[in-house]
């Protein structure tokens, strides 16, 4: 993410109440997914919800994205 890019994220953090939300919930999702792979070995159950984490974090990630494009793209600004 170019500097600009991290410039209209941190505007958008503090401005915009549910891109604030996306990247909470990102965060979150973030936190548990590194406390399931501190753990040596994951019962099934376990790697299923990883899998689903990630699934659910990567969505969310995109989200924030098309937001981000929404707000204009500040390398052609």
């Amino acid at each position: 993410m170019t500097t600009d890019w991290q410039f209209l994220k941190d505007q958008l953090l503090r401005t915009d109440h549910g891109f604030r939300q996306l990247a909470e919930q990102h965060h979150a999702l973030d936190t548990h997914l590194d406390e399931l792979s501190s753990r040596h070995i994951l019962s099934e159950p376990e790697q299923l919800e990883q899998i689903t984490l990630k699934k659910r974090k990567l969505q969310l990630k995109d989200r924030m994205q098309d937001i981000l494009h929404r707000h204009g793209d500040p390398r052609t600004a």
